[in-house]
């Protein structure tokens, strides 16, 4: 069994930052892809920034230069510096990997948290 849990959401002021943390457990061999995802109500998931294990990273243009991903493979974690938030960042983040699992070979399998939620008051 694969989980991940994510923290550090809650509720700043506008220009304020958080940091959010995503940790995996489990039967893993290796992790390829971490991302982390927001989706608001009624709209559809959008990605906010991935990072491969070889550490090559993308944005959403909506974030590039405010948000920071980054990693610890050793720790299978991945992290969210999100800085100059903006009451439109508000929504529920969610953390997502790519990974391969004991027993089960090449075979890879996405797993996703349970989302925190981030808001950001004007």
């Amino acid at each position: 069994q694969v989980q991940l849990v994510e923290s550090g959401g809650g509720l700043v002021q506008a220009g304020g930052s958080l940091n959010l943390s995503c940790a995996a457990s489990g039967s893993i061999v290796s992790i390829n892809v971490m991302g982390w995802y927001r989706q608001a109500p009624g709209k559809q998931r959008e990605l906010v920034a991935r990072i491969t294990s070889g550490g090559s990273t993308n944005y959403a243009d909506s974030v590039k230069g405010r948000f920071t991903i980054s990693r610890d493979n050793a720790k299978k974690t991945v992290y969210l510096q999100m800085n100059s938030l903006k009451p439109e960042d508000t929504t529920v983040y969610y953390c997502n990997a790519e990974l391969s699992l004991s027993g089960s070979g090449s075979r890879l399998y996405l797993y996703w948290g349970q989302g925190t939620q981030v808001t950001v008051s004007s």
